[in-house]
């Protein structure tokens, strides 16, 4: 077993090591989940220094699985997965440390996000259509449980919702991979041949057939207008460590599948419907910023403020696919991954607090809240960072992230390109509005009603908050780490759609 395949199966092992020792208490199978975490966390970082700027695939494993269909257990990481595997291992690190409180049947839910951290490790490392599939649904089902078992309000019907809407999604996504592979020559689900010699390259119509099956499978995942109904409910009624996850990660499957498929392995269709992309990416971008305003709701706010953010990553990739400045294109691309990881921190601490903040008072509603700096500094504070860091304010990763995609899309070239930046930095203006008005009633002013049920974040939730906006500090400020990893994969997607 490669050291790929450790980090993809130990978190899976550790689940199943809770149930082999039945005495555990609470305590226990909560350190034991973050020792798991912490490991698997710190056998990334190794991955990441052994990768270094390569511009290929690095630990790569090809073994046979199903062979009279061509498909195997085939994984490797490149520019593109490597930072969404280190996005993801921190993510669920610090979902652990958050779940140090008390926890409801705490073996189970540990074990479940054991599961999840394998399934999306698993996903984003996935060098095959149909282990990428496997993944994708066994995502699905973990997140349903999630919901179900520990959320809040009406979570039955929340669950249900998002089970129903993402599993027609992978349904529908199953048949555009099905597509892909018939239209390869010879037959095979493996995405390095796919992308490599392109399927359906001489049938126009056959391959935007098989596009809009994969585009609409993404894109209810991502989840984009109008496919993002199932997103709201299912924040608001998940436990605080499942929404970070489902925002932070989850989402990230539906973009990371356009940049990884549906791009490279559609160049010619990816070109002949790049505006309708952008206009799609472009409605997500205002619908999302506008409808998060109209929230009292926290968790329906940051719940909007995703579907806006996931908007920005969608018009980047629609812009590559224009026949512009390449290198601007290629700028593009790179703001959209750095959009994924930067997303991720920054959302997944948003999530955190706002869970914080139900733990104390019992509601999300903002309306209740007021003069909580006086209160409670320390949560202000991080609700503060974490709020200017959405906004994209420098000196935070969102900054980086949206200057790089408003940069390559209007410098893409043409009057179109710059009319839809324009419009897109609408979005920012609206999103600074939200959050300036969520500081403005919660934070500030004369106390609400709930304020004194308000203390201030343990030791635990500061752990596991306090990393992630630090990160997004750190990107916001030194982001070369990260861009010398994603440039020379965003270099070669460019190259392919290009062609």
């Amino acid at each position: 077993m490669n050291v790929l395949s450790l980090v993809i199966f130990l978190p899976l092992a550790a689940a199943l090591g809770l149930y082999a020792v039945p005495r555990l208490g609470a305590r226990a199978v909560t350190w034991t989940w973050i020792v798991a975490c912490a490991v698997d966390f710190a056998l990334v970082i190794a991955m990441w220094i052994g990768h270094g700027t390569s511009d290929g695939i690095s630990y790569e494993t090809n073994v046979r699985w199903i062979p009279t269909v061509r498909a195997g257990y085939h994984i490797g990481v490149d520019g593109l997965s490597l930072p969404l595997l280190a996005l993801t291992s921190l993510l669920f690190l610090s979902c652990a440390i958050y779940s140090l409180r008390p926890q409801r049947q705490a073996r189970a839910f540990a074990a479940l996000f054991l599961f999840l951290q394998t399934v999306s490790l698993g996903l984003f490392a996935a060098l095959d259509l149909l282990l990428f599939f496997v993944f994708f649904d066994l995502s699905i089902v973990g997140m349903y449980f999630v919901i179900a078992g520990w959320g809040h309000g009406d979570r039955m019907r929340s669950a249900l919702k998002f089970f129903l809407y993402t599993f027609l999604g992978s349904l529908i996504l199953l048949l555009g991979f099905i597509g892909l592979y018939l239209g390869a020559e010879p037959h095979t689900f493996d995405m390095v041949e796919l992308t490599r010699t392109p399927p359906l390259a001489g049938s126009a119509g056959l391959a935007g057939l098989v596009l809009l099956a994969i585009g609409v499978g993404l894109a209810i995942k991502t989840p984009t207008v109008p496919f993002h109904t199932w997103l709201p409910p299912a924040h608001t009624d998940a436990p605080a460590a499942g929404s970070a996850i489902l925002a932070g990660i989850l989402l990230k499957m539906g973009t990371y599948g356009f940049v990884r498929i549906a791009m490279p392995m559609l160049p010619d269709a990816w070109r002949r419907y790049a505006w309708v992309i952008i206009i799609v990416g472009l409605v997500g971008v205002l619908y999302g910023a506008l409808v998060a305003y109209a929230q009292e709701d926290l968790k329906r706010l940051i719940a909007y403020t995703s579907v806006n953010h996931m908007g920005y990553i969608i018009v980047a990739l629609g812009a590559a696919g224009t026949l512009g400045d390449q290198a601007a294109r290629r700028l593009a691309v790179d703001g959209a991954i750095t959009q994924m990881v930067s997303h991720g921190l920054i959302t997944g601490a948003l999530f955190l607090l706002a869970g914080v903040l139900y733990d104390r008072a019992g509601t999300y509603d903002m309306g209740r809240f007021g003069g909580l700096a006086a209160r409670a500094p320390l949560f202000s504070g991080l609700v503060a960072a974490g709020a200017f860091a959405s906004l994209g304010l420098p000196g935070f990763s969102g900054f980086i992230a949206e200057f790089q995609i408003f940069t390559g899309v209007i410098g893409s070239g043409g009057t179109g390109p710059v009319v839809v930046g324009g419009l897109a930095i609408l979005g920012i203006l609206i999103t600074a509005a939200l959050f300036l008005r969520l500081l403005h009633r919660a934070v500030l002013g004369p106390p609400g009603e709930l304020t004194a049920q308000v203390t201030d974040v343990h030791r635990g939730e500061l752990g596991a908050i306090v990393p992630l906006l630090a990160l997004s500090v750190v990107i916001g400020i030194a982001p070369r780490f990260l861009l010398d990893v994603i440039e020379p994969a965003s270099a070669a997607v460019i190259s392919l759609v290009a062609r």
